[in-house]
């Protein structure tokens, strides 16, 4: 990507969201098994060489004159990539999940919007010996397809296959300046059209902003990592029917149902309303590009205690939704947002965001990560457990990837509204365990 590349109106949103409790940055940590002795030097020198050669890693944002709120991606003429990696040896022995611990205090740290938005942590002398990667990009860099290839891009190569050839392929002829006229008309009627339709529905969709998971601004997070066996996810599916991704959020919805009871909440004859980002990134479209999105809102049916009646809930709604198509209902809004002037987003995104309870009480989203073998100076990767940014006023975030033979669940608290994120991540493999019985 080359330098002075403008931000989406989306990617500006972002920007504008952050602050001090609300830093609206992604997160992952890959797990390795390494076989012999770490050594972090080694790592962090080769780490520092593969992130220099990222165009993106070494960017920052700065604002353009035109249009009006507007902003370029721009060199950073003081860009070294070392001084965005550390290396951190655990020596707590007191800890009763060091890796989490450490990470929730990492992840609840802002990164600096004046340089390159990024940041990496080596953590070594975790138990067994194995070791991790912290990796953090800011939202307004990239979505979470686009951060995958920013992550692929410090681990080690691995073959990919050849492109086709278009046979010679004509391209079309050049537009006549009349006929590009009546294009961009057209495209331009056609998506206020569309936005219309997407604001209407987000006006409709509003609700009491008294979420039952809310949370009061806090700098504090606290991170869960959960493992489930993909091998159980087809199981359920071959005895119930629909998508892995219907399993997994009939999972969480047990997961959610059993954690609201536990913080004395009433969870019998209620939703929760999630909104799932769908990626409307073209194959063709740049992989460290910034945000290509649109989402679904899926009402979780934590008021049920049946495990297979909460997985046919979700079948519904999800089919529903994917009937309908991601550029239309309430759940379209970062569409709407990306057609918006930047200028509205520097003036209203605070209050926009205050107002994410009115749509959705969570985020669910899923990550993709290839069934490619990953590896590190050769060191294949354990785990892949994404992290995504908890939206205002709101207590938890999701993430899901699927790596190899698991699921890999990454859950994000707000530390002021949950002390101890150990009761969800219980709630998950319980939940997991309980839909797995009826199959």
């Amino acid at each position: 990507m080359m330098s002075g590349l403008q931000l989406s109106a989306l990617d500006v949103a972002f920007l504008c969201l952050e602050s001090e409790t609300t830093p609206m940055h992604m997160g992952a940590v890959v797990t390795f098994r390494p076989h012999g002795q770490v050594h972090a030097r080694k790592l962090t020198t080769l780490l520092a060489e593969r992130a220099a050669r990222l165009p993106k890693l070494r960017q920052r944002p700065r604002t353009a004159l035109f249009p009006p709120g507007a902003a370029i991606w721009a060199e950073d003429p003081d860009f070294v990539a070392s001084e965005h990696i550390s290396h951190h040896h655990l020596s707590s022995l007191y800890e009763p999940d060091p890796l989490s611990a450490y990470a929730s205090r990492w992840m609840g740290r802002p990164l600096d919007t004046g340089k390159p938005l990024w940041d990496l942590h080596l953590v070594t002398g975790l138990p067994d010996g194995e070791f991790a990667l912290l990796l953090k990009l800011h939202h307004a860099l990239t979505d979470g397809a686009g951060a995958y290839a920013v992550a692929a891009g410090l681990l080690d190569e691995f073959p990919r296959p050849a492109r086709r050839a278009h046979g010679g392929a004509v391209p079309p002829p050049p537009r006549s300046p009349v006929d590009a006229v009546k294009y961009a008309l057209g495209s331009t009627l056609a998506q206020a059209g569309e936005s219309a339709g997407i604001a209407s529905s987000v006006v409709r969709a509003a609700r009491s902003p008294l979420s039952p998971i809310s949370a009061p601004p806090s700098t504090e997070r606290r991170l869960g990592l959960v493992r489930l066996d993909t091998a159980e996810i087809r199981r359920i599916r071959r005895a119930h029917g629909g998508t892995a991704n219907d399993v997994v959020l009939a999972i969480l919805s047990g997961a959610l149902r059993e954690w609201m009871i536990n913080r004395g909440q009433r969870a019998d004859d209620r939703t929760l309303r999630a909104l799932i980002p769908v990626s409307v990134r073209g194959r063709s479209a740049e992989q460290l590009g910034g945000n290509k999105l649109s989402g679904y809102l899926c009402d979780l049916p934590v008021g049920l205690d049946d495990p297979h009646a909460r997985l046919s809930a979700v079948q519904r709604e999800m089919s529903r939704n994917k009937a309908a198509g991601p550029a239309r209902g309430a759940g379209a809004f970062p569409l709407l947002a990306d057609r918006m002037p930047p200028v509205l987003h520097r003036l209203g995104s605070k209050a926009a965001g205050l107002a994410a309870p009115l749509l959705f009480d969570l985020v669910v989203t899923t990550v993709p990560v290839p069934p490619s073998r990953l590896t590190l100076d050769g060191t294949k990767v354990a785990g892949v457990y994404p992290f995504v940014p908890l939206a205002p006023r709101q207590a938890v975030g999701i993430a899901v990837a699927t790596y190899r033979d698991s699921v890999h669940i990454g859950l994000q608290a707000n530390g002021a509204a949950v002390s101890d994120v150990g009761s969800l991540r219980d709630g998950v493999l319980k939940s997991a365990a309980r839909l797995l019985d009826t199959a």
